[in-house]
């Protein structure tokens, strides 16, 4: 039986400081400069987190309120859009792209229809030949030059051939919905999609009005480089359906819930249900088939059909996962070229739903009296958090990317000792968690299954000696 909405939303508050406890540890272990995140469930923000900083050049720390281009997370506010008009009887799914925007007539292009350009099924090239606005390189396309790039060079693959994902196709789709409603594409979607959620933090461009509210996107590090580098942010101009809008974490969760079902804010259930149906097979060389459906990615997870999309911009990279049905929404944004915003996503939903899988048992002590257990312990073999999640203990190891994947339960079998749980494994299952307290009361040092473990910073003053062999005073 799935867990209620009200439930899954206690245990999330309260597991919500391990959550960010191990983002932070993510972030600091991957060297990403900043990480905003938010989670929801139903109506309730149970996190909104800033970590780290939002400029490497100023060290000025970033906030829950500092802007990220979200870049394709676009395609889904441009696919809303597209199904409000259709829901409307202003568009229909199988209006050829050629009758919105006349520029492609005669050209491959011109029959390939709106739905075919929101699954990515069109064959439509990505970005062109001459890309490099992905670089800075040069201004991303105007209006006449994407016309020109898709009606020259867009017909790549025949229509419905292979999912091929293309930035050109939905920068057309944005064309379409200007011709139909007779005012710009910006405006149109904030009027239909931003405003109607209060999203004050969110919008189809970068806004040079708020340039001081806008994270510092940043370059990636290569071959082992240890500085990062700044990258401005431009306009996207006629690709803003495809990658311009910018938002927050929390704004992001609140245009999730909006896609769950029985929200009537942005579309009907049945226009969502048509967003969110597999539209599109994405399998190559072998690998397991990945779906997509009208403007947004599809994932399960456990139990859970994850729909969303990620975001890729010069210097920011993005992802938003929503639970339709179990009312979930958790989005994750992050300052670097190589920031991991998906795997920081996957994992938190991962430790979540290990905490709503609390396993029957024996009564746990309150968790008051569990609390004394926790905390994050460093040895020469790296990292072991004892967590306490879902009103019980549990030990995981916070490096690893989903670390919900690898965990043992944990239980008290007296006031100095945990028992980990006795399954099949390489570790030390079945074994003990013995404890020394420190005269405070605070865990002083840690031995799992027999191996010894401190808190960080007394390892770090520590490890000369051990990484020498010498037994530290």
């Amino acid at each position: 039986m799935s867990p209620t909405t009200e439930h899954t939303a206690q245990v999330a508050i309260a597991a919500a400081p391990y959550l960010e406890s191990w983002l932070e540890h993510q972030r600091r272990h991957l060297r990403v400069p900043g990480v905003q995140a938010a989670v929801r469930v139903g109506d309730q923000v149970v996190l909104d987190t800033a970590l780290g900083v939002a400029d490497v050049t100023t060290g000025a720390p970033l906030t829950t309120g500092h802007l990220f281009r979200i870049a394709s997370h676009s395609k889904t506010f441009t696919a809303t859009a597209v199904l409000q008009l259709v829901e409307a009887g202003r568009m229909r799914l199988d209006d050829p792209i050629g009758h919105w925007v006349p520029g492609v007539t005669g050209s491959g292009l011109a029959e390939v229809t709106v739905r075919e350009l929101l699954g990515h099924q069109g064959g439509v090239v990505r970005d062109g030949r001459d890309n490099d606005h992905w670089q800075l390189l040069q201004p991303f396309p105007d209006a006449e030059l994407l016309v020109r790039i898709a009606a020259e060079e867009g017909a790549v693959l025949e229509r419905n051939e292979h999912f091929k994902y293309s930035n050109i196709g939905y920068s057309l789709l944005g064309l379409a919905i200007e011709a139909v409603t007779g005012v710009g594409y910006g405006e149109h979607v904030r009027r239909a999609v931003v405003e109607p959620l209060g999203l004050t933090d969110t919008g189809p461009e970068w806004d040079p009005a708020r340039a001081e509210e806008f994270a510092a996107g940043h370059t990636a590090l290569l071959d082992g480089e240890g500085t990062r580098l700044t990258i401005r942010h431009v306009d996207t101009r006629a690709m803003a359906a495809a990658t311009g809008f910018h938002a927050t974490a929390r704004d992001l969760t609140t245009f999730g819930a909006a896609h769950f079902t029985g929200d009537p804010t942005l579309l009907s259930d049945a226009g969502k249900r048509l967003m969110r149906r597999p539209e599109s097979e994405i399998r190559a060389h072998g690998k397991e088939a990945r779906w997509y459906g009208l403007g947004m990615d599809l994932r399960a997870a456990g139990d859970r059909h994850l729909v969303g999309h990620s975001g890729g911009y010069p210097g920011h990279i993005t992802r938003t996962w929503v639970d339709p049905e179990g009312q979930l929404v958790v989005s994750v944004l992050t300052n670097a070229v190589d920031g991991p915003a998906d795997v920081l996503a996957r994992g938190l939903i991962g430790l979540l739903d290990l905490a709503l899988a609390a396993p029957d048992g024996p009564p746990q002590p309150p968790a008051a009296e569990l609390q004394r257990y926790t905390g994050r312990f460093v040895n020469l073999w790296g990292v072991t958090d004892v967590a306490l999640l879902g009103g019980r203990l549990v030990l995981l190891r916070p490096g690893l990317p989903e670390p919900a994947e690898d965990h043992l339960e944990l239980t008290v079998e007296d006031a100095d000792t945990l028992r980990q749980e006795t399954v099949a494994g390489f570790g030390s299952a079945g074994e003990t968690v013995e404890y020394t307290w420190a005269a405070d009361g605070t865990a002083s040092a840690v031995r799992f299954g027999g191996i010894s473990a401190w808190p960080a910073e007394v390892f770090l003053a520590r490890r000369a000696d051990q990484a020498a062999g010498r037994a530290a005073g």
